[in-house]
């Protein structure tokens, strides 16, 4: 692909849960398909602090402009806003969940499937260099889950809105919630071989955070994430959308994948799937 991209139109097809960081205040990764053919990955984005309109949700097709990550990142579909966080997005349209709705994103997003994760490591690790791609499970064995021990802390003043102040006003402090607990999938696909991957889609972390958000109970809100995960992994036809941790990926590590999102189209004949709309969409 181009180094730059003018005008990139772009189908948002993952966002992963926001991270803290002190280079770039709040990120997000998103991947997509690039005119609706090749996966991309535009990385970072300060999703919280884009305004209101370019708040972008999936399934949206979005226009930007974008540069090349040669210089910080090997993998081919890196890309970054290239005004950076004064970059304009704009939304231009969205793909619906009716039934042709549906069709129309299983059209664009099955062009290519993995149903080895070995032929996709060996993709990622030979000359396609592959750091993005959907995978089907042939069997989804469990779904666990750890705490999050990671130590890392972001200081809230590395979280302001400075570059999107008016009229002088003081910028606004947001803190972003890292998750407590991990998520993961346990699956097998047909090299034989289980595997446990780590669930980074945002939906299952604001499925986390609006349950204690009611509740307080942490034990609650894990046991009703795996639960939706199941019920995804059972009642829908469930693809893993994967993508590559970048230094397990320049180290070569045995599996540099982790789940960046999922996509679960109803499965046939179950028009319409009754879905909770205020987690999954």
């Amino acid at each position: 692909m181009e180094r730059v991209i003018r005008k990139a139109r772009v189908l948002v097809v993952v966002k992963a849960y926001p991270n803290p960081s002190k280079g770039y205040q709040e990120t997000v990764c998103t991947a997509g398909l690039l005119n609706g053919e090749q996966w991309i990955r535009i990385y970072p984005v300060p999703y919280r602090f884009l305004k209101d309109e370019e708040q972008y949700p999936k399934y949206g097709w979005i226009e930007l402009d974008l540069e090349r990550r040669s210089d910080k990142d090997f993998r081919p579909e890196s890309y970054h806003l290239l005004r950076g966080e004064q970059e304009p997005i704009t939304l231009i349209d969205r793909i619906s969940t009716t039934k042709s709705g549906w069709e129309t994103r299983r059209h664009l997003i099955l062009r290519k499937v993995y149903y080895s994760m070995a032929d996709l490591i060996t993709d990622a690790y030979g000359p396609p260099c592959v750091s993005i791609a959907v995978l089907k499970p042939q069997e989804i064995i469990d779904v666990v889950w750890t705490l999050n021990d990671d130590e890392a802390e972001v200081e809230p003043k590395t979280l302001e809105q400075s570059l999107f102040e008016e009229d002088g006003q003081k910028p606004i402090t947001i803190p972003v919630r890292k998750l407590p607990v991990r998520f993961y999938y346990v699956f097998r696909t047909t090299d034989g071989k289980d595997r446990q991957l780590m669930i980074e889609d945002w939906e299952i972390g604001a499925l986390y955070w609006n349950i204690i958000d009611k509740s307080g109970d942490q034990t609650e809100a894990i046991e009703k994430v795996i639960a939706k995960c199941k019920y995804l992994a059972n009642k829908t036809d469930l693809y893993l959308i994967l993508g590559t941790v970048f230094r397990n990926h320049a180290v070569k590590s045995n599996n540099p994948f982790v789940i960046i999102g999922l996509f679960y189209p109803p499965r046939a004949l179950q028009f319409p799937l009754f879905l909770d709309q205020d987690n999954f969409i």
